[in-house]
């Protein structure tokens, strides 16, 4: 689950100014509160009352970061002359380019990019690609390549497609494929400023993506954008009912041409698939020669996957972008459908390119080779030495206050950027500051980094381990496996608040809380029980207790449930056709957060396990079958080694 950013400071800093400001941290709360609601003479207040604070960067970054839009040329190019290098900087960098690129201010601008250090920003990216073009240089290919994601887009890319569709670099073509894949994300005010560019009334896109049923009731009407907006609703009907837009598109194919064709069922068959509907795969093979976002590729392979079709599979894969087809989960699912057309060689190659990555499919790809899954050997431990300069070390300094402060967006900022700088020794270092300030969050995800000098140690801690012991043995449940589990959910962040409401290390929600802790007789339990450490451990091993037992001790669909919900898992499991691997199940759940989850669960416990009986682990056995209800691995007849 998702950590919240800044909420708890914000109430926390809200509270100390109604009660009035007893000391400067409080103060520099209701600034940075100030800043981030534009209430610039509170904030200068504040900031002047705050001249020997003792992180004077941020004084100044929230004194301009609460009138952004109002700040000068000057005044940012002061900041960063005065701050270069630090993470505020770069903070502020990305700020300034946004206004510049909103602005139009392009030399400015084409200054300052190459200097964003952190350059995570899609709109930047955008806005990039748009200097480029305003410049005369082809782009469309990079265009392309970058808008993909139609949630994610802003002003940046927005403009981006305006211009490349002005300047005729992005054909008309291009334009209706963001369409549809606004359509398909359900974006509709992002598809209705498409649809200008197009000339499509707003009234109309409207319906087709939020009316399908009312724009379906009649045939499609002649010439393309009553096509695509015709196809655009047969994809929103899918949704809820998938065989009668199947129904409509059939009834009307010789109206459409063979690419309109092949693009409807395309939009029929993602829906379905994500319904995990078997009638996907049917759609899939009609949509041959259909252009098709990047969800849809994925989930082409992943029904293949889940009906055994190894051809469409292999063929799915090969079709796919190159930088998603080098994805590790299609290298081995690449590999798989070579193995399974007796192309042993060439799958091996496959198995071997990610074998050594530590992860779900780097584990799976180690077993394909014919080997368990151990814990590489330790390196030294971090020598008294080696840990003295980062307790010395400002910026690292600076992130353990933040992380004082409750201010963790702040102090992973800082902790992140100071890690750029550092060998791999000094990461461990690094994590070894993290563990005795008992920041496990931040160990943890340091200590991951390395790829030479490993430290299982400190990528997968046992903090309370007699608590955790006990209890899970007095379930017979798999410590491993609720290591796995907490070590995905909170980091081991005692206080861990996601944005959901889940609370503590097992992120329990306060529903879920009452209901195990009227099960197991806990008497007079309050909410605010469920962050003690103890209670907290005994309510979320029985509630995965709970959930193991009903699905059949299933880990696969139990860890799904504990993020999903139990009814979800099992209406998965009902559409099943047929036994699949547990990977194969994990791979096609619906759900993006569910379907990584589950996967970095298991993971987890793999190597848990390997630590805790110090020998080589199969994550395909823990993983299992998922078979139909009612259906046991017996009655199906599945092979030992599967």
């Amino acid at each position: 689950m998702i950590l919240a950013g800044f909420g708890a400071s914000t109430v926390a800093s809200a509270a100390a100014a109604k009660k009035g400001l007893i000391n400067d941290d409080d103060r520099f709360m209701a600034l940075r509160d100030a800043a981030f609601h534009d209430d610039s003479g509170n904030a200068e207040q504040h900031a002047a009352a705050l001249k020997n604070y003792e992180i004077p960067s941020y004084i100044d970054y929230y004194r301009l970061r609460a009138r952004l839009v109002k700040t000068t040329n000057a005044e940012f190019r002061d900041f960063l002359s005065k701050y270069e290098g630090s993470a505020i900087a770069d903070r502020l960098r990305n700020d300034w380019l946004l206004l510049l690129g909103k602005r139009g201010e392009w030399e400015t601008f084409d200054q300052q990019y190459p200097m964003f250090v952190v350059a995570d920003d899609n709109q930047l990216r955008c806005y990039a690609v748009l200097s480029k073009a305003l410049k005369q240089q082809k782009v469309a290919s990079d265009a392309r390549n970058l808008l993909n994601a139609p949630r994610d887009y802003g002003e940046g890319c927005y403009a981006l497609v305006t211009y490349l569709a002005g300047n005729g670099q992005f054909s008309n073509n291009d334009l209706w494929a963001q369409v549809r894949m606004a359509g398909e994300n359900g974006a509709l005010p992002l598809a209705q400023r498409l649809g200008k560019l197009l000339n499509v009334p707003e009234k109309q896109m409207a319906d087709a993506i939020d009316k399908p049923a009312a724009v379906t009731k009649k045939a499609p009407e002649a010439g393309r954008t009553a096509h695509e907006l015709y196809l655009i609703a047969l994809g929103r009907l899918a949704k809820t009912d998938h065989e009668q837009a199947a129904s409509l598109l059939s009834r009307y194919t010789s109206q459409f041409s063979d690419i309109e064709k092949s693009t409807g069922w395309a939009q029929i068959a993602l829906q379905a698939a994500q319904k995990l509907e078997p009638d996907a795969l049917g759609y899939w093979q009609r949509a041959d020669t259909a252009p098709l976002s990047q969800e849809a590729y994925q989930w082409r392979v992943r029904t293949a996957l889940r009906e055994g079709d190894w051809k469409l599979v292999k063929n799915g894969i090969t079709n796919m972008p190159p930088a998603l087809k080098a994805d590790p989960a299609w290298v081995y699912w690449y590999g798989r459908a070579l193995k399974a057309e007796g192309k042993n060689e060439e799958a091996r190659a496959q198995f071997a390119s990610i074998a050594e990555q530590l992860h779900f499919y780097g584990q799976l790809a180690l077993e394909e080779l014919g080997q368990k899954i151990g814990v590489p050997i330790t390196v030294k431990p971090v020598t008294p030495e080696e840990l003295a300069p980062m307790e010395k070390n400002p910026n690292l300094q600076r992130a353990l206050k933040f992380y004082a402060m409750n201010l963790r967006f702040e102090g992973t900022r800082e902790w992140n950027w100071e890690l750029r700088k550092m060998s791999e020794r000094q990461h461990l270092a690094a994590a070894e500051l993290a563990r005795q300030n008992n920041l496990l969050d931040r160990m943890v995800n340091t200590s991951d980094r390395t790829k030479g000098e490993l430290d299982f140690s400190q990528r997968y801690p046992t903090p309370f381990n007699e608590s955790m012991y006990k209890t899970t043995q007095a379930l017979g449940l798999d410590m491993a496996w609720v290591y796995g589990l907490i070590r995905q959910e909170s980091r081991f962040i005692m206080n861990a608040k996601s944005h959901v409401g889940a609370s503590g290390l097992m992120q329990l929600m306060p529903a879920t809380a009452r209901y195990v802790a009227k099960k197991i007789g806990l008497g007079k339990f309050v909410p605010e029980q469920v962050n003690d450490v103890d209670t907290n451990i005994a309510l979320g091993t029985n509630y995965l207790n709970m959930v193991l037992t009903d699905l059949g001790g299933s880990q696969a669909l139990a860890s799904a449930a504990y993020n999903a919900g139990p009814g979800r898992p099992r209406a998965w499991r009902a559409k099943l056709s047929r036994p699949v691997e547990g990977a194969i199940f994990a791979e096609t759940i619906p759900f993006n957060e569910t379907r990584g989850y589950v996967k970095n669960v298991l993971s987890n416990a793999t190597y848990y396990a390997a630590l805790f009986e110090k020998k080589p682990q199969s994550l395909k056995s823990r993983l299992g079958m998922v078979v139909p209800k009612g259906m046991t691995a017996t009655d199906a007849d599945i092979p030992a080694n599967f």
